[in-house]
């Protein structure tokens, strides 16, 4: 199953948004090797050809618009492949997120 947004990943369930990122950000670096690489080929080629094209727009105004159009898709295309990458790992980066958060007692 595919998740657009970090909310409804049930392993993130009662985290807020800040907190969700962190155990993402955790999770992405936890990633081994050869997914971290295939997960940054992945977005670069949903990079390249909108570049491409903005490359040879005729007018600025055509150049704007596929920039635009690109802000807007780029997070739509890779944050699905990011969740679903990073999943298996999000209970292990949770408990580390929530251990290095968490005061020790004195």
């Amino acid at each position: 199953m595919l998740y657009w947004n970090s909310q409804s990943l049930p392993e993130l369930s009662g985290l807020n948004f800040r907190q969700r990122m962190a155990v993402i950000r955790r999770a992405s670096d936890l990633l081994p090797v050869p997914q971290k690489l295939l997960l940054n080929v992945l977005k670069l080629l949903v990079l390249v050809p909108p570049f491409m094209a903005i490359a040879r727009a005729a007018t600025i105004t055509e150049a704007l618009l596929l920039a635009l159009l690109l802000v807007i898709v780029y997070p739509l295309l890779t944050r699905p492949l990011t969740f679903l990458l990073v999943r298996p790992l999000l209970q292990q980066a949770r408990l580390q997120v929530q251990t290095a958060t968490t005061p020790s007692p004195d």
